[in-house]
C-alpha cells in the first residue's frame, strides 16, 4: 500500500506510473496460508522499514531468512541488506527472484548477495530443509 503521507523525494529516475491489478495484495490461494503465518505489510522497498518484522522474527527465535521476490535489485536487495545489518543469516533463492532485466538480477546475485549471504536454487534450499 502506498503511504499518502510520505515525503516526495526528488529523484532522477522516478518509478514509472502503473496500474496494479484488482486485489493485487491478496494472499495467493495456492500458497495455502495457515493461521500461524505472519503477514507483514511493507512500507518501503525493504521489508524491515516501518514494520515489526524484526521483532516478530526475534520473538520466534528465527535467525535465518530465506528471501525471494520481486524486484531482485530493489525490494529483495533492500530487505537483504537490512536483514544483514540486523544480524540475520541470509539465503537468497536465486531462481525465485526476478528483476526488470536479467542484468539487474545478475548484478545483485553476483556482486551483492554473496557478500551478505548464501545464494542457492530453490531445489537446493528445499533439499536442505
Amino acid at each position: 500500500m502506498i503511504n499518502a503521507e510520505a515525503l516526495k523525494q526528488p529523484v532522477d529516475a522516478a518509478t514509472p506510473a502503473h496500474t496494479l491489478p484488482e486485489n493485487w495484495w491478496t494472499w495467493p490461494t495456492a500458497l495455502g496460508k495457515k493461521d500461524s503465518d505472519l503477514e507483514v505489510t511493507k512500507r518501503q522497498w525493504g521489508a524491515f522499514y516501518g514494520t515489526d518484522l524484526e521483532l516478530q522474527l526475534r520473538r520466534r527465535g528465527i535467525d535465518t531468512i530465506i528471501l525471494c521476490g520481486i524486484s531482485t535489485n530493489i525490494g529483495v536487495e533492500s530487505t537483504a541488506r537490512n536483514a544483514w545489518e540486523l544480524g540475520f543469516n541470509l539465503i537468497i533463492a536465486e531462481d525465485a527472484c526476478s528483476a526488470a532485466s536479467s542484468e539487474q538480477h545478475q548484478s545483485s546475485m553476483t556482486h551483492i548477495f554473496p557478500r551478505i549471504g548464501r545464494v542457492r536454487s530453490v531445489e537446493d534450499i528445499l533439499n536442505a530443509l
